[in-house]
This record gives C-alpha cells, sequence and structure tokens, in this order.
C-alpha cells in the first residue's frame, strides 16, 4: 500500500482529469463554437455538458470491468480511450465531431474517477475513507482553481486545440504515475467474472439497498445546480459581469473556498459523522439559496458582483460539504461490490445531475433567476433524499 503522501496526490490526478477536462475549457468556448460553427449562443454549453454524458455511461463498462480484470488495468485502458478522445476533438473541423470527442473524453475520464473510488473504498472503510477522500477532494479542488488559468494562457500563446494537446500529455502522465507505482487493490481470487447478468444483479443490489440510493440521489440534485455553474460561467463572467480575462481569478476564487470546505471537512467528519454534516451542508445551501434568489428580484435579475460571490462562497462552501460525505455514506454498505457500486452511484448522480444541470444552464438568459432558483430547489430535494437514507 503507498503511503498516504503519494497515494493521495495520485488518486487525486486521476479523479480530477475529469474536472481539468472541464474547466480549463471554459476560456475557449466562444471561440470553439465561432471556429466550429455552433449555431445559437448557448450551444457551446454542450462542449461540457457532452463530456459529462460521457461520465455517465462509463461507469457502466469501467466498474464491472474493474471488479474482473482489476482496478489497475481498468484505469489504464480509461485513460487511453480519454486520449483518443483527446486527438479526434484536436482534429475536429465540424462541431458534432467535437461534441463526439468529447463524449468519449469522458466515457475515458469515468475509469480514473469511478475505479478510483474503488481503490480508496478497497483499502479504507467507515470514517476513515471519508478523511482520505477529503483529503483527496482538497487536492482535486487545486485543479479548478487554476484549470480556466492554463486555459486562458493557453490561448494566449496557440489556439483551442493545443488545450486538448496539453490533457493528452497529462492523462499520459497519470497513466504512468499509476502504472509504475501503485499497487494491485483487488487480489485475483477477489475478481468476479464479466457478464451482463452478474452486473445487472449488482446493480439491483445497489438500488435495493435504501442507504445506497437515497444518498446517491442526493448527490445527484446537489451536482445538478453545478453542472449548470461550470456550463454557463463563462457566460456570466465574461458576459454578463464583463469582467473580461479576469474570468479564471474569479471562478479560482469561488473553487477555493469548495476546497477549503472540503478539507476542513476533512477533519469535522471525525468528531460529527457523515449524515450530520450532510443535512447541515444541505439547509446551508437551500436557505443561502433562497435568500440570494430573492435579493435577485430587488436588483432586477443580476446582483452586484460582490453580492453574487459572496453568496456563491457560502453555497459552494455547503456543497463542499455534500460531496465528499454523500460519496462516501453511499459507497459505505457497497464493500463487497465496490467497484460495481461505485459504477452505479457515479451513474445514477451523473444521470440525474446531467439532463437536470444542462437544461438549467440552457434556460440561461443573463440574469440568475433560474441558476439561483435551481441551488434552492436542488439544496431541498438533496436535503429530503438526506432524510430518507437516514430513516432507520
Amino acid at each position: 500500500m503507498l503511503r498516504s503522501s503519494e497515494f493521495v496526490p495520485l488518486v487525486a490526478l486521476l479523479m480530477s482529469l475529469s474536472a481539468l477536462s472541464t474547466d480549463a475549457m471554459l476560456p475557449a468556448l466562444p471561440e470553439i463554437g465561432s471556429d466550429l460553427g455552433a449555431a445559437a449562443r448557448n450551444d457551446v454549453q454542450y462542449i461540457i455538458t457532452a463530456l459529462f454524458l460521457g461520465m455517465g455511461i462509463g461507469p457502466l463498462l469501467f466498474g464491472p470491468l474493474s471488479d474482473c480484470i482489476g482496478r489497475k488495468s481498468s484505469i489504464l485502458i480509461g485513460l487511453a480511450i480519454f486520449m483518443a478522445g483527446c486527438v479526434i476533438s484536436i482534429a475536429a473541423t465540424e462541431f458534432w465531431v467535437m461534441i463526439a470527442g468529447r463524449v468519449l473524453q469522458g466515457v475515458g475520464a469515468a475509469s480514473p474517477r469511478v475505479v478510483s473510488m474503488a481503490i480508496v473504498r478497497d483499502q479504507y472503510e467507515g470514517r476513515l475513507m471519508a478523511r482520505i477522500l477529503s483529503f483527496v477532494m482538497a487536492v482535486f479542488i487545486t485543479v479548478p482553481m487554476v484549470a480556466p488559468a492554463m486555459g486562458q494562457g493557453i490561448l494566449l500563446v496557440a489556439d483551442w486545440r493545443a488545450i486538448f494537446a496539453a490533457l493528452f500529455v497529462v492523462a499520459g502522465i497519470a497513466g504512468l504515475w499509476l502504472l509504475i507505482r501503485q499497487p494491485e487493490t483487488l487480489p485475483r481470487q477477489h475478481r468476479l467474472p464479466f457478464s451482463v447478468t452478474a452486473v445487472m444483479r449488482s446493480a439491483a443490489m445497489v438500488v435495493r439497498t435504501r442507504q445506497a440510493l437515497a444518498y446517491t440521489l442526493a448527490q445527484g440534485c446537489a451536482f445538478a445546480p453545478f453542472v449548470a455553474y461550470l456550463s454557463t460561467a463563462q457566460q456570466i463572467f465574461q458576459v454578463t459581469y464583463g469582467v473580461g480575462l479576469l474570468f479564471p481569478l474569479y471562478f479560482a476564487g469561488l473553487a477555493l473556498s469548495f476546497g477549503v470546505t472540503v478539507l476542513v471537512n476533512g477533519h469535522l467528519v471525525m468528531r460529527y459523522g457523515m449524515l450530520r454534516l450532510s443535512v447541515i451542508a444541505a439547509i446551508v445551501v437551500t436557505v443561502a439559496s433562497a435568500v440570494t434568489w430573492g435579493l435577485i428580484f430587488i436588483f432586477d435579475g443580476v446582483l452586484p458582483l460582490w453580492l453574487f460571490l459572496a453568496s456563491l462562497l457560502v453555497i459552494f462552501g455547503g456543497v463542499g460539504l455534500l460531496f465528499g460525505n454523500l460519496n462516501a455514506l453511499a459507497m459505505q454498505p457497497l464493500g463487497n461490490i465496490a467497484g460495481v457500486g461505485a459504477a452505479i452511484v457515479t451513474l445514477i448522480s451523473t444521470l440525474v445531475a446531467v439532463p437536470l444541470g444542462g437544461l438549467i444552464g440552457y434556460l440561461y438568459d443573463g440574469t440568475l433567476f433560474v441558476l439561483m432558483g435551481s441551488f434552492a430547489l436542488s439544496g431541498a430535494a438533496a436535503l429530503a433524499a438526506v432524510a430518507w437514507g437516514a430513516r432507520r
């Protein structure tokens, strides 16, 4: 077993590939849409949601595959698929080809995202697992802080295709690190045959486990407006607020609040437990979002920038508490089928979040009504799902 000082950054890098693929693209969306002939202004959001769609499909393959052939091999296959998607995006001359490449990137990125959770579950459980995941998320969150700046920096010296080339290189580095340093965590005698019947049986077990299903649905509800925020962040900051090249700075500041909360959660969870923190976080998100939504009426749809940032700092703090704890709560009863369990948890939460988040984002009209209202409704829905999962 790797020491935590190396294991945490390795897992964080593997899991952050999806975030890097999302956030590094944000400054380039207008240029990509213009070069590839996107029909409408909001169509560029599909470059983000297509990635999430692929990440919803990928777990069906890589979760069961990791239980069959082992964790390392599954991640390496996923990284190869991701890198192929990068090549397609680099070569794209039409918008639909770009979307196809992004879906393929999402399918590949699902492997390190899902199987890394299974690696953590193979070695840790309970509150210690939540602690490790929190530290992983704290390292992971530096990616959204620097990714838009990385994308903006690349655009200053090259075109948007160079961003995909950089993603290709990062995936290669992560694969080599995993191959050389991380031991396999699933012994051969514990592996399961890869069969559709076995997958369906395991999936049914996850769905029938009320605790796993409830916290998975809570994840999906909490993540939906976050998908919408990621899809519209470039438009909100550079179009509605006109911050120009300062967009990565504002984006990084908000990501920092998320990361600090996740890091603090690694300490709080050992004392207060995952469930209590999840309830508190859902309440914070719901109340803060509802208050902000009410204030938007006073300012005719667009808050002053400082007030918008302050509101998101509070909301993202609550979301940061939710992410690490809900994941651990959902995975807790699934230790005997960690690979498929991680896959189904990720699949269900993604398929809840992406369509809803995509719809919320596409309704963006230059005001903040829809986005902030969605945060309030999703927080209430997440709270209801957590309460359902906590019933004896």
